[in-house]
């Protein structure tokens, strides 16, 4: 027995084995093989779909398709992380959608999208924050506001009742539970446009017009003259006006955000004992923390995970909206770290940590609607996909038997071989299979037929010139493997450009056609070739029909 007949042996003993692995059922009354089912993707077996409104409100204009390709990246890499392959990840505008194959609990769903972090460190705001469009809208109030002042202060004159009419319109909420009263002041208590007006009436005169201050818009009146102290009484309505920092809130981003972070660890002080949370950003975002720490010296800097303070401040043992950790900075700080440092125990330090390593949102998210969805394929369709993948499979047997007769038979088997290799790769890994995966190993197949051809071609040359089938089987593999290698080659560095800069739906197809085509020239130059090898010197070699020798 020659070393191929032997490597045949070798062969059929191992794709048998493997063939149990694949499809289990007609051994399992035998042997006991452990069951691993081949992973779906969505298409195949349904799933869960989150779609989530990303709030761009901060971002530039130019900057949203960066900000929004960066958050589906990051999304995918997260669901992978927790362990959920090829998941779908889409960008629709300012929104995004995710399918997540086989997750079939929405709460598990949003909780693994929910758990990505979102790190901002934020200034205080200051007046330079006050937009042109914010004074727009404060104009537009203090209009509305005198108008609504005016209204009233008519009314009073038409003979309402003060008291009454305060309880209702005034703005200041304790002088309005007492029907407008401000009780007893002295001259220069109040404002000075409010004094110089409620120091000119008499008891029991209302001022002539609406008093305007920086509180807002007045109707005065005064209840008692001044006493032997010097103090009068008197009552107003008050209407608000509006103000720049109703608009703008306490803290404001800086341009530094979760994306710029490179990873985080924690560590214990030695002297203090303390835990301590370091973080470490890019070169880029090192740069961008030294200039805010430059501009915010001797000011505090808020450091926000999921819009709430990175660490429990307060000692309350949970973190609220009445924490906030804002450590002032007391230099400038290079080198691109930040230390973290508060009263946190190690299990939420070790959770924080986590959540930061996984990858920090570039921008918040909030959770629109979630659905179950099923299997766009459903099984019936799966099933008939695979009884025509079945057929064509066959159809494509015979045609190379007829055409080459036993080396299209030998081809035949190893076509068979090839199948239930990448059925077991898929399985051991393992693959999620999508449509768009099953159509690579598909392809995949084509490539390994036409391998076959090109060396059966070259073959039945050389043993129409005479050449015996040793010669033809060997200068057959010669000739034909630079037209193999050069195809599968280029489809190779193909594939591998989609793999790495293709979505998730795209890396499934490419993946598989990876594994495919390396399949597919292990079988063409080592089983097709052990099987033809493995004929030579017997009676075989003799019958020329066999060979379509002319």
């Amino acid at each position: 027995m020659n070393y191929y007949r032997i490597t045949v042996v070798l062969i059929f003993v191992i794709t048998l084995a493997l063939g149990a692995f694949v499809y289990p059922t007609p051994f399992s009354n035998f042997v006991d093989i452990p069951k691993v089912d081949f992973k779906l993707g969505l298409d195949l077996q349904g799933g869960t779909q989150l779609v989530y409104q990303a709030d761009l409100s901060d971002v530039d204009e130019s900057e949203h398709n960066n900000r929004m390709n960066g958050l589906r990246d990051l999304i995918e890499r997260r669901v992978n992380y927790f362990g959920v392959s090829e998941p779908l990840v889409q960008v629709r505008g300012d929104r995004l959608v995710v399918e997540l194959a086989g997750v079939v609990d929405p709460v598990e769903a949003i909780k693994m999208i929910g758990e990505t972090p979102f790190l901002e460190f934020k200034e205080l705001s200051t007046e330079e924050d006050i937009t042109p469009e914010i004074l727009e809208i404060i104009e537009e109030k203090n209009k509305e506001a005198l108008e609504k002042a005016e209204s009233v202060f008519q009314m009073i004159l038409d003979g309402a009742d003060f008291e009454e009419t305060a309880k209702e319109y005034s703005d200041d909420f304790l002088s309005a539970q007492e029907g407008g009263s401000l009780g007893s002041f002295k001259k220069g208590d109040m404002v000075s446009e409010f004094d110089e007006a409620v120091f000119s009436l008499n008891a029991g005169e209302i001022y002539e017009s609406v008093v305007e201050t920086d509180f807002g818009y007045h109707i005065i009146r005064k209840d008692e003259d001044e006493n032997e102290e010097g103090e009068i009484k008197a009552s107003h309505i008050l209407i608000k006006k509006a103000y720049p920092q109703e608009y703008i809130s306490e803290w404001k981003r800086t341009e530094l955000s979760g994306e710029y972070l490179k990873t985080a660890r924690y560590f214990f002080d030695q002297s203090t004992r303390d835990i301590i949370i370091e973080l470490d950003f890019t070169s880029e975002g090192g740069e961008i923390f030294e200039k805010i720490t430059e501009r915010n010296v001797g000011k505090p800097l808020a450091i926000f995970l999921d819009g709430m303070s990175i660490i429990d401040t307060n000692g309350d043992g949970e973190i609220t909206d009445d924490d906030l950790y804002a450590p002032t900075i007391q230099e400038k700080i290079s080198g691109g770290k930040a230390v973290i440092t508060g009263e946190a125990d190690l299990d939420t330090v070790r959770q924080i940590v986590t959540r930061l390593r996984s990858g920090a949102l570039p921008v918040p998210i909030e959770l629109l609607n979630y659905q179950n969805v099923g299997p766009t394929m459903g099984m019936e369709s799966l099933e008939k996909s695979l009884v025509a993948g079945f057929w064509g499979f066959l159809a494509i047997v015979l045609f190379i038997i007829a055409f080459y007769r036993l080396p299209g038979l030998l081809a035949a088997i190893s076509l068979i071989c090839y199948t239930i290799f990448v059925l077991t790769i898929f399985k051991l890994l393992p693959v999620t299979l999508t449509l768009s995966g099953i159509t690579g190993f598909i392809l995949s197949i084509g490539m390994a037929v036409d391998a076959n051809i090109l060396v059966f071609s070259r073959m039945k040359e050389e043993l129409d010139l005479g050449k015996s089938l040793k010669d033809s089987i060997d200068i057959g593999f010669e000739r034909a493997w630079p037209s193999i290698r050069d195809g599968n080659f280029t489809t190779l560095i193909v594939a591998f450009i989609l793999f790495f800069v293709g979505t998730s739906f795209v890396q499934g197809f490419a993946f598989t056609l990876i594994i495919g085509i390396l399949v597919s020239l292990f079988a063409a130059l080592v089983i097709t070739r052990s099987l033809l090898k493995s004929f030579e010197g017997t009676r075989f070699e003799k019958i020329n029909w066999l060979w379509k020798k002319k």
